[in-house]
């Protein structure tokens, strides 16, 4: 809530001061439009080709995930086995 002590708005003199700040606000709406928009082409944007050493960095971290969810499965199944054994 906004008490006159601590109402920080603008006071404008002339039309000329009105003017110019209504072009300053302009200005930065266009430049954050435009940065939106070039925000907005990057995330729907087709990903670009994997280059041949991101492939082996890709290939790698697949091989590492389905290695570790292997072990994982392996350790259940052991766990699992050792339980209803007796």
């Amino acid at each position: 809530m906004l008490t006159e002590e601590n109402d920080i708005r603008p006071t404008y003199d002339t039309l000329r001061a009105i003017s110019d700040r209504k072009a300053q606000l302009l200005k930065e709406i266009r430049k954050d439009s435009k940065q939106i928009n070039t925000l907005r082409q990057q995330l729907f944007s087709k990903p670009t080709a994997l280059t041949p050493s991101r492939k082996r960095k890709m290939g790698l971290q697949s091989m590492m995930s389905t290695g570790a969810g292997v072990l994982d499965g392996l350790i259940l199944v052991w766990k699992l086995y050792r339980k209803f054994k007796k």
